[in-house]
């Protein structure tokens, strides 16, 4: 188990994060990636994957090892907003009501199957992650800080499901698609469960503070973008508007993402500058729950992915990277 000092290096915390999970998770190393960018900047993700490719236990080893209070809610169609925000109870013993704080009250909130809510009590958890603060029977209250929603969600079994709408699936800051384990990945689990049948979450432990956390924020909003990346950042959600494969490109909300998550993955990198290769290695997560495919592209069987992919071949990129590295250094 390794600690990142306490200047809450980027890098450092995100290594310690990794080396934790680690411990349980057998690779995975991207989807761990995405889970620490998220956190440096305030961003909700949401998981997609078939039963069994332990989509919560990933979402719970992160919460364990980063420091936060974590919840977990299990999504069904009988639950209600208030069995997530929290309500008011009424005391027998002093004849008072008293607030009684919901799951949504915790740095990192675990929302397990997400689409198997009905949408008023999804639109109570999306308006958490929008407003970062709940109405509870008039009463308007702040949620703790840092704050992040991991939801998963199983596309196999789609009865008695409710499908999150466009605009709700926007807030989420990236969909990270849970595929199953390579050959080797998945011999890497047999072995490990194999020497220790019991190992499980709670053999985790915080390497990582809270202040680390909000530290390591501090960093990541430093990082130096040049303008030739934010252009590449909008010509390519341009493209998803232009593109005949899509009938409703990205949003504007696609654009920050870009820019929030580019700045957390360079500094998980130890750079202070984003290149355009950062913005292509998170075209994927960012835009594949944001576009709406025209129906000739669902016809063809084309995935979001595929038609992301066709995007970034069309889109120029910009020059070499030291010269983003320039302006960084000019800049100070």
């Amino acid at each position: 188990m390794t600690a990142p000092e306490e200047t809450g290096d980027p890098e450092a915390v995100y290594d310690a994060l990794s080396d934790e999970v680690g411990r349980v998770l057998v690779g995975r190393e991207d989807v761990v990636e995405q889970l620490t960018v998220a956190l440096f900047t305030r961003g909700h993700v949401l998981m997609e994957g078939v039963p069994g490719v332990a989509k919560t236990t990933m979402a719970t080893l992160f919460a364990r090892a980063s420091g936060l209070t974590h919840s977990r809610v299990q999504m069904t169609p009988d639950i209600l907003p208030a069995d997530i925000t929290g309500t008011h109870v009424y005391r027998e013993a002093t004849g008072e009501f008293d607030l009684q704080r919901g799951p949504v009250f915790a740095n990192v909130v675990v929302a397990d199957e997400v689409n198997r809510a009905t949408p008023k009590t999804q639109s109570a958890l999306l308006e958490a992650m929008q407003e970062r603060n709940v109405t509870i029977e008039g009463e308007t209250l702040p949620l703790p800080g840092p704050f992040m929603v991991v939801a998963t969600q199983n596309p196999i079994e789609l009865e008695g499901t409710f499908e999150l709408p466009e605009a709700q699936r926007d807030r989420f800051q990236f969909k990270i698609d849970v595929g199953l384990p390579d050959r080797a990945e998945e011999r890497g689990v047999l072995d490990r469960f194999d020497d220790e049948p019991e190992l499980g979450p709670e053999d985790i432990e915080a390497v990582v503070s809270p202040d680390e956390v909000r530290t390591a924020r501090e960093a990541v909003a430093d990082v130096h973008v040049a303008d030739p990346v934010k252009e590449y950042i909008l010509d390519v959600v341009a493209a998803t508007r232009d593109s005949t494969a899509v009938e409703y490109g990205a949003s504007p909300r696609a654009s920050l993402a870009f820019l929030d998550a580019g700045k957390a993955r360079a500094a998980l990198r130890g750079r202070e500058y984003v290149i355009p290769g950062d913005v292509k290695a998170l075209a994927r997560p960012v835009l594949r729950h944001r576009l709406v495919l025209s129906a000739e592209a669902e016809l063809g069987e084309r995935s979001p992915d595929a038609v992301i992919g066709s995007l970034l071949d069309d889109v120029p990129t910009p020059s070499a990277d030291a010269e983003f590295a320039a302006a960084s250094t000019a800049r100070d």
